[in-house]
């Protein structure tokens, strides 16, 4: 009899356990819960996707106006088809938005004359999360408002509207917008 009481004890609190857990524990969120609509999420599926969910574009005396995630889109789809891992070795320009050192060094040179204690490192570009905070304070810093303005800045520089080599790369993002 004594044997068989280790064995009991055991299927006993087993069976507690499951109970708690199967009625007690609180249901766990989606796996999308709290990310943006339309970012890329590893843990949703096991292979590149991107979630798209509804794409606001405004519409005023015939110009299109598209919102800040869908133009973020194309140009994480220009920059590396949405892929995170994406590493170009000759630019050392690592992520979904292929960033490069340099940028890593703006935004937290940007961050420290704005007095935040918020800094990146380089390994911050591999983050989908992290490059597009980087991105975002980026456009915020420089004042971009137009989409060219974003895309061909990103593309070149702070100056990179100036710059004829950047009109190919807004090209490349508008029809990628308007796709």
């Amino acid at each position: 009899m004594r044997k068989y009481i280790g064995i009991a004890t055991f299927i006993g609190f087993t069976l507690i356990f499951a109970v708690w857990f199967g009625y007690l524990a609180p249901d766990p969120k989606p796996p999308t819960e709290g990310i943006p609509h339309n970012y890329y999420h590893p843990e949703v599926w096991s292979h590149d996707t991107i979630i798209i969910d509804t794409v606001e574009v405004i519409e005023e005396d015939g110009i299109r106006w598209y919102t800040l995630d869908t133009l973020v889109s194309a140009i994480m789809f220009i920059e590396s088809s949405y892929n995170d891992s994406a590493y170009r070795a000759d630019e050392d320009a690592v992520g979904c938005l292929q960033i490069r050192k340099c940028m890593v060094n703006d935004v937290n040179r940007i961050l420290k004359r704005q007095k935040s204690t918020l800094r990146f490192t380089y390994s911050s570009r591999w983050s989908r999360d992290s490059s597009i905070q980087m991105f975002e304070i980026y456009c915020k810093h420089y004042n971009l408002i137009t989409n060219e303005e974003i895309a061909r800045c990103w593309n070149g520089g702070p100056r990179g509207i100036n710059n004829p080599a950047t009109v190919g790369y807004w090209e490349k993002v508008k029809n990628k917008i308007n796709s």
